[in-house]
């Protein structure tokens, strides 16, 4: 584990192997690391504006579960986007398969099921003021 963080902060330990790719394909795979910190960020964003504004629930502290879920989320997110990128680079430099992740399914199911905590959070309140 500790010899893949490594990589990620030593660009020449990531060249030393396999021949150097269609530059192409090497900002596909940065472009797509972007796409994936946008994802991060706008996760930590959501979590703080869920923190600031969103109106104690009726529900024992889900706004500050949902915030943290959100939170914790964006982080897991922004670390796991670097591993990619960093497994891809050096897989399309060795000329191999690209690795392949569960990381998106996860990640679809955990903003799904953040979903119906937020619509829960709305009819829970909507039903306290009614």
């Amino acid at each position: 584990m500790w010899e893949a963080i490594r990589r990620w902060f030593d660009p020449a330990d990531l060249r030393s192997v396999g021949e150097a790719p269609d530059y192409r394909f090497s900002l596909a795979n940065e472009r797509t690391f972007l796409a994936w910190l946008r994802t991060g960020l706008a996760l930590v964003g959501g979590g703080l504006a869920t923190a600031q504004f969103l109106p104690p629930l009726p529900l024992t502290h889900l706004r500050e579960v949902i915030s943290v879920a959100l939170l914790l989320l964006g982080g897991a997110v922004a670390v796991r986007s670097v591993d990619h990128w960093a497994r891809t680079e050096r897989a399309i430099r060795l000329g191999q398969e690209l690795p392949a992740s569960r990381f998106p399914a996860i990640l679809a199911l955990a903003v799904g099921v953040g979903a119906v905590l937020l619509v829960v959070a709305v009819l829970a309140r909507t039903i306290g003021e009614g």
